[in-house]
């Protein structure tokens, strides 16, 4: 699997603090003859959902919060990188912090280890896909934006988005005490394993949360589908090393590692981001 490593351009994490960020992508399948084993631990988990009573939205989304999430990837000429951070942090603070516009921008990183030259924006849109739309309707006639688009144009190879929502039993980010590294470890599920998944991470997440290392967890509805991104933080590289070294202490661990990758296909290219104050 390949690895990259990111630095950020904009200190936008929620108003927000200094850090870094990483980020990983896998492929999983799900098997359909499990047996009585993985039956077995399957009905340890606190939360199950059944996949034939509604949609994954419904399923595995928070139902108290009505969040929507943008996760954007820029691929920028690497004589443009420069300009492009300065033109963010120019424009997207801008717009974080008008009440007008019901979004905030979560994060902005940069690539540090693999593919290089990219930029990675979190975008948080309070009131689902209406909040989404007026949005996109008041940046239509917000001359700063149009003029920021324009510029940021000329400085980029490609790009793409997709849209998200946030998996109920993981916490919303928040804004924490820095300086952080941020890893988002991002898996391409193949269709019909969400469900699985989901309930897999309902039991496995509470082997993550000693050191207030999970910061979000996300799954898409536009865009990449069957795409799922967690998202963590450490103070540094070592304290990530020990972190997840420790979670295999924990009895449970094991199993749901081997239970989520066991019939895993095969994997896209992963990342590491890094935010910079």
């Amino acid at each position: 699997m390949a690895t990259r490593v990111l630095q950020s351009s904009c200190s936008v994490l929620y108003q927000a603090k200094h850090g870094h960020f990483t980020a990983v992508i896998r492929g999983l399948s799900a098997s359909n003859n499990r047996n009585r084993e993985d039956s077995w631990f399957k009905s340890l988990f606190v939360r199950k959902v059944d996949p034939r009573k509604d949609a994954h939205s419904h399923l595995l989304a928070k139902k108290e919060d009505n969040n929507l999430y943008k996760i954007q990837f820029h691929n920028v000429k690497p004589e443009c990188l420069e300009a492009y951070n300065t033109l963010c942090a120019e424009v997207l603070p801008s717009i974080h912090r008008d009440s007008g516009y019901p979004c905030e921008l979560v994060g902005t990183w940069n690539t540090w280890y693999g593919e290089q030259d990219q930029a990675v924006h979190l975008w948080r849109y309070r009131g689902g896909y209406p909040a989404l739309t007026e949005v996109m309707n008041k940046l239509k006639s917000n001359k700063d934006f149009l003029e920021y688009r324009k510029e940021r144009g000329k400085m980029l190879l490609s790009r793409r988005n997709q849209l998200l929502l946030e998996f109920s039993f993981w916490n919303e980010p928040v804004p924490r005490d820095g300086p952080n590294i941020y890893e988002l470890r991002s898996y391409q599920l193949r269709p019909g394993t969400m469900i699985e998944w989901g309930n897999y991470w309902a039991r496995a997440i509470s082997y993550r949360q000693h050191n207030r290392e999970a910061v979000g967890g996300f799954f898409s509805q536009i865009g990449d589908l069957y795409m799922v991104h967690h998202l963590w933080a450490y103070k540094d590289l070592q304290s990530r090393e020990d972190t997840r070294n420790a979670a295999w202490q924990h009895e449970g661990w094991d199993e749901v590692v081997y239970y989520t990758e066991v019939d895993r296909g095969g994997c896209t290219p992963g990342f590491l981001l890094g935010r910079k104050g």
